[in-house]
């Protein structure tokens, strides 16, 4: 799934290439300059169902570039398991693209790198402002502080996805609005070999996405203001508890979902096997697996309690993929120009629409297709209820560590041993070691 994928197999990687600092990428021979900007290379992100299909989506927009500016763009869709690996070689050889996508959780970790082009207002200014973008897309492209190390491309948000026919069944009426209220409904549910709510237990990036919305809500962020872990306050302890606990206490997820992490639960969810899943822009999956837009119906993520809305009602990281550009290119003007391209309204729309995500891009979302049921939960999520993940140079590490040990808790639990508070702060000690060393 392209929404989460996670960095966590580079760490030690990023650490290395956090050290280096400017290094470039940029237009190899052959490319085009400042004066003469005739080619720019650029490293796609694969969004669609496989890389060839990104290609014959991409091609036509590139095309109408090339027609507009006269610069030809070089296309590689590089898959998700190679990009990261791919982008910090480029970081310390300067042999890299131009203009390149990057997974908006690793924003500040290659921001670290001092191979990113800064998005200072200049820089912004040159492709229609920083304004034209949403706040929360923006905080999710780099350090707070500093300028950002890209610019948002597509953005996404959580929401809860619930079987209609199941939740007839059961007597339920409306979908949950409050953690509460689930665990409640989950029981009603959970019967008769079905479960109330999907999980990926072994997968660290989803652990990291639905324990960092649950520490907010818990007053926690897991990093202090100076950028140290803090794995172990009262708030963080209590939002990994609380996931876990669903399995654990509440028995509303199957115990066999401590081994997913393949979107094992979407697959569970469309054979009627689960009545719930948190996440992101299902719907095309849904289809691919038989299931009728009328069999499903999609709600806002719970809080604990009254509506979602900033601080505590936080209910969603803030999911996406960002544009960079790599600061010692040759053709800098020319890559501007391409993300200017890339950013604009109706390549946003165009876009957005394809791969079912939302455009960052504010006037983007006038156009009727973001106003479709599930689409407008994701929609105004990510525009007043989303916060990013920690813009820190080891967010990367902090996805390892803290959802190795989530993963390791889903294990207890599925193995029948007790998940106490006790447990559970001695893995996230054990995790913020793993940091510090």
């Amino acid at each position: 799934m392209r929404h989460l994928r996670a960095a966590a197999a580079v760490t030690l990687a990023i650490s290395v290439a956090a050290g280096v600092t400017g290094c470039g990428g940029g237009t190899s021979s052959g490319g085009g300059s400042n004066e003469s900007p005739k080619t720019l290379t650029y490293w796609a992100s694969n969004q669609g169902p496989s890389v060839e299909a990104d290609k014959k989506i991409l091609t036509p927009e590139l095309k109408k570039f090339e027609k507009e500016t006269g610069i030809k763009v070089k296309l590689e869709v590089v898959p998700w398991a190679d990009l990261l690996n791919r982008i910090l070689a480029a970081t310390t050889s300067g042999q890299g693209p131009d203009v390149l996508n990057i997974g908006n959780t690793w924003s500040a970790s290659l921001q670290a790198t001092g191979a990113l082009l800064p998005w200072d207002d200049k820089n912004f200014e040159a492709i229609g402002g920083r304004d034209r973008f949403i706040d929360s897309a923006v905080a999710s492209a780099g350090k707070e502080g500093e300028p950002p190390a890209a610019v948002p491309l597509y953005s996404l948000s959580y929401a809860l996805y619930y079987n209609k026919k199941m939740f007839a069944d059961a007597g339920i009426s409306t979908p949950p609005a409050t953690w509460d209220q689930l665990v409640a409904d989950g029981k009603k549910l959970s019967k008769d070999g079905k479960w109330a709510l999907g999980a990926e237990g072994s997968n660290l990036s989803n652990n990291i996405h639905q324990t960092f919305v649950l520490g907010q809500q818990h007053g926690a962020d897991f990093f202090d203001k100076d950028g140290k872990a803090d794995f172990t306050s009262d708030g963080a302890v209590s939002a990994v508890k609380q996931y876990v606990d669903f399995m654990a206490k509440d028995k509303i997820i199957a115990p066999g979902n401590a081994e997913y992490a393949q979107n094992q639960s979407l697959t569970d969810f469309a054979k009627g096997r689960t009545a719930m899943v948190l996440w992101q822009a299902a719907a095309t999956t849904f289809a691919s697996q038989g299931m009728k837009p009328e069999d499903w119906g999609v709600a806002p993520v719970p809080v604990p309690a009254g509506a979602p809305g900033a601080g505590k009602q936080t209910n969603s990281m803030v999911a996406g993929i960002n544009m960079a550009v790599f600061k010692n290119t040759k053709n800098i003007d020319g890559a501007k120009k391409f993300v200017k391209f890339m950013t604009s309204d109706e390549e946003q729309k165009i876009l957005c629409k394809t791969y079912g995500s939302i455009p960052p891009v504010k006037a983007a979302q006038s156009d009727p297709a973001f106003s479709a049921p599930e689409l407008k939960v994701l929609r105004d999520t990510l525009a007043t209820s989303a916060a990013p993940l920690p813009q820190v140079p080891n967010e990367s590490q902090f996805e390892t560590a803290v959802g190795t040990a989530v993963k390791e808790l889903f294990a207890d639990a599925a193995a029948g041993k007790p998940v106490t508070t006790e447990t559970v702060k001695a893995r996230l000690e054990k995790a913020q070691q793993t940091m510090q060393q």
